[in-house]
């Protein structure tokens, strides 16, 4: 685990290296270190929601990738009084994902599969200051510039002609 106040040059070194089935992960304060190599993690020191707005920013400017958000479901349930401030951070979360369709899935489920992904691909967590539970932002990175539905039409015509 690497400590960096460079963590937006991190984003900047690495985003133009990743592309399809590789993961970015902004995570709070008590996400655990991942044993597996190819999940790198970097402690920002900076404040979460800086951190979300920044990747955003950063990822859905870059030509090649575009973001699947993902979201703890828990997240949508946990009440004020468990953790103050959540109301707030789950407004300000919406806006900054205003426009944006984010898949809500069980928080094991999510890490099973950034696990199973990071068997073979690249990913890159960014831990905050937040402590605040289930305030995790994954996201899932998909080709920009080619749809699930050519990849569909494209497999279907390779089926045809074999």
């Amino acid at each position: 685990m690497e400590s960096s106040s460079d963590w937006r040059g991190i984003i900047s070194r690495q985003l133009p290296r990743l592309g399809h089935r590789n993961w970015l992960a902004i995570v709070d304060s008590a996400y655990p270190w991942q044993s597996a190599p190819s999940i790198e993690t970097t402690v920002t020191g900076t404040d979460h929601v800086e951190v979300i707005r920044h990747m955003i920013e950063a990822v859905e400017s870059a030509p090649h990738v575009r973001p699947i958000f993902l979201l703890d479901a828990e997240l949508e349930r946990l009440p004020e009084s468990d953790a103050p401030g959540i109301t707030e951070y789950r407004a300000i979360l919406a806006q900054l994902l205003d426009g944006r369709e984010p898949q809500r899935l069980p928080h094991e489920e999510i890490i099973s599969r950034l696990a199973e992904a990071a068997r073979d691909f690249q990913v890159l967590v960014l831990k905050t200051t937040f402590t605040l539970p289930y305030t995790s932002l994954f996201l899932q990175l998909d080709c920009a510039y080619w749809s699930a539905e050519a990849e569909q039409r494209l497999r279907n015509l390779l089926d045809r002609s074999s």
